[in-house]
């Protein structure tokens, strides 16, 4: 899409971290913008600041993980503004520093029902609707680099954020064939200066584990009491927004906005076609 301004958006995980930087970048760029997030108080703020600054929103109360609210979602948006041209599937959750089998099966449940559900959702909601429309749209779907290389630490993460790209390029490839005028992408931010690492407060409380269930690997313990200092040593979301806005533009599927870490991405390709094992690396 070459033209954004009053053109409709809508994001999941608005009210914070790389949402909350793509809310900003597209509002800035003229276009109507549906807030969706699970986080209601933020939400709120969140609207209240846009309108402050002369945008457009709406806000509207999502859980992603349940399709009957990614179906409210899209019905309030076309009620509202009769129309949706860009979805940015943002929503997602982590647990980072455990060993893969020591991951809870509340663990599994949990991060697997955000990062792949809430996207399947959000695909099998807004696809259709914009396949009807029959206009230049496009989805913007948020993976991670733990998406296309593998991240000790972050193993249900990773899990999630493979089958995303995954999920991305199949939906590129079935809409390019039948020639639809719906264009995708698949972000792959590095480490990014959010609340992810703080996604526990909004765990379901039948999805939370007792003290006694979490087993940090050993190497993840002393990083544990420096969790807050890390996060904000990273970069700020604002620069992933600007990327993702452009790839929107430009029509590009792919987006890494830390080209820095490509060469990982690079060494796991070689690893496949050479057929040689995993090269290590630490996110």
């Amino acid at each position: 899409m070459k033209e954004l301004k009053d053109k409709v958006a809508v994001i999941t995980g608005a009210a914070s971290g790389i949402g909350r930087a793509m809310v900003d970048r597209f509002a800035r760029e003229g276009m109507k913008i549906v807030l969706a997030d699970i986080e209601e108080k933020a939400l709120l703020k969140t609207e209240e600041e846009l309108k402050a600054a002369g945008a457009t929103v709406l806000p509207v109360h999502t859980d992603v993980t349940k399709p009957e609210e990614l179906d409210a979602l899209a019905k309030k948006t076309i009620d509202t503004f009769g129309v949706v041209h860009l979805v940015c599937n943002n929503a997602g959750v982590v647990v980072a520093g455990t060993d893969i089998w020591d991951n809870t099966l509340a663990d599994w449940k949990w991060i697997t029902n955000v990062n792949m559900w809430g996207m399947i959702h959000g695909m099998k909601t807004f696809v259709p609707i914009m396949l009807e429309q029959d206009i230049e749209c496009h989805i913007v779907n948020t993976a991670s680099l733990a998406g296309l290389v593998a991240a000790p630490g972050l193993g249900i993460y990773s899990v999630t954020k493979y089958a995303i790209v995954g999920l991305s390029e199949v939906l590129y490839h079935e809409l390019s064939r039948r020639g639809a005028k719906v264009r995708v992408s698949v972000l792959c931010p590095s480490l990014v200066n959010t609340n992810l690492m703080n996604a526990d407060r909004n765990r379901p409380p039948e999805l939370l584990n007792e003290p006694s269930e979490v087993k940090l690997a050993p190497e993840f313990q002393a990083m544990e009491q420096m969790a807050d200092q890390l996060m904000q040593s990273f970069p700020p979301p604002q620069h992933v927004a600007d990327c993702v806005c452009e790839a929107v533009i430009e029509d590009r599927f792919y987006i890494l906005p830390h080209p820095e870490w490509t060469p990982f991405v690079q060494t796991r390709m070689e690893d496949i076609i050479q057929g040689r094992n995993p090269t290590g690396m630490m996110l």
